[in-house]
């Protein structure tokens, strides 16, 4: 019971020795700890990866095991994290919470408005091999080449 009352308030009495940086559990400065000491008790059997929390174990082991126990139930896309089945989510209700500060034209992921925003930018990651030019997307790099 204390361990989860720690938890519910916005003091921070867990403090990590090497870093100073402060946590509201003994377990969250546990896995933070990890950090530190490259400790990664999980380890998945099938491709050796080691991971600091169980959480990211269980993910991995998805991968392995082609489980997506988020489903919708509209279209019946599955997804592995929560995450993403939380975005595709807005594709089917229309919520477009994010918004381009440039041109006001929305978006359902962040990573969606990312891409977009070079648009504004001209900032270009697909970099030709042969003459350094940059470009917004992939596929004119492709044509350039």
């Amino acid at each position: 019971m204390e361990s989860h009352k720690d938890t519910r308030t916005m003091e921070k009495p867990w403090k990590c020795g090497d870093c100073g940086k402060v946590f509201r559990s003994p377990s969250a400065l546990e896995m933070h700890r990890r950090i530190h000491t490259g400790e990664r008790p999980f380890t998945c059997p099938v491709c050796g990866k080691g991971f600091t929390q169980s959480s990211q174990f269980v993910t991995n082991h998805r991968v392995h095991t082609r489980e997506r126990p988020f489903t919708y139930p509209v279209c019946g896309n599955g997804f592995i994290w929560l995450s993403l089945f939380l975005i595709h989510q807005r594709i089917h209700t229309g919520e477009r919470p994010l918004t381009c500060s440039v041109c006001g034209k929305k978006f359902t992921g962040s990573s969606q408005l990312v891409t977009h925003q070079r648009v504004h930018t001209g900032k270009g990651p697909f970099i030709c091999s042969e003459c350094g030019t940059g470009f917004t997307w992939s596929s004119s790099r492709l044509g350039h080449q």
